[in-house]
């Protein structure tokens, strides 16, 4: 069994005061990734999470850690966040409001994108664990919208994060926000039109 934080081992887990300074440092690493890219010098990060550089070390020894934990993290956070709209909204506004909150994801995973991309081997089980939360969840609210007449059934759940990745400007949030609204409508034609116990056939 492993932490969902930092994908170490749970015996491992820090003490209380230690998982404050983990946790913010894993905040302040994500926001300095996304704006000044996964090169930025160590010393901003330990600044913006009021920490020094042996606390990091300590937790991350290698630059690929802090990469990893990031990206961990905030697939962990982006895929928790699907069952408290499905308890707050109807079956298409959750999924609506999920995808949005999806696209926040990706614009703030182009920071990691050299590394992901890098080839290092560190990095190489970043994918499956981005497609292994990512898709149940995306599975379960769009099987809730098509029962619910508001979607339309046939849809792919890992073909849509991909079409939603790819549309994502993470300079431009106006215009990721108007084509993810596009997308959806697109999800409602023709919504109710034929029964269907399941959106997903295959989830790939």
């Amino acid at each position: 069994m492993t932490d969902r934080t930092t994908g170490e081992p749970a015996a491992r887990r820090v003490r209380p005061d230690a998982q404050r300074s983990l946790d913010a440092l894993l905040a302040a690493a994500s926001e300095v990734f996304a704006s000044d890219g996964v090169d930025a010098p160590v010393r901003r990060i330990t600044a913006r999470a009021g920490v020094g550089a042996g606390t990091l070390y300590r937790h991350f020894p290698q630059r690929s850690d802090l990469i990893t934990a990031v990206f961990r993290r905030e697939v962990d956070a982006c895929a928790e966040a699907a069952p408290g709209l499905s308890e707050q909204y109807g079956p298409a506004e959750a999924l609506d409001r999920w995808l949005r909150r999806f696209t926040l994801f990706i614009a703030a995973k182009r920071g990691l994108k050299a590394a992901l991309h890098s080839g290092d081997p560190a990095y190489e089980n970043l994918p499956a664990y981005f497609e292994q939360h990512f898709v149940p969840v995306l599975t379960e609210l769009l099987d809730a919208a098509v029962a619910s007449g508001e979607i339309r059934s046939g849809v792919i759940p890992y073909d849509l994060l991909r079409a939603v990745g790819d549309l994502v400007a993470p300079d431009d949030p106006e215009y990721t926000e108007r084509m993810t609204g596009l997308l959806v409508d697109g999800l409602r034609w023709g919504a109710g039109a034929e029964p269907s116990s399941s959106s997903s056939p295959s989830s790939r």
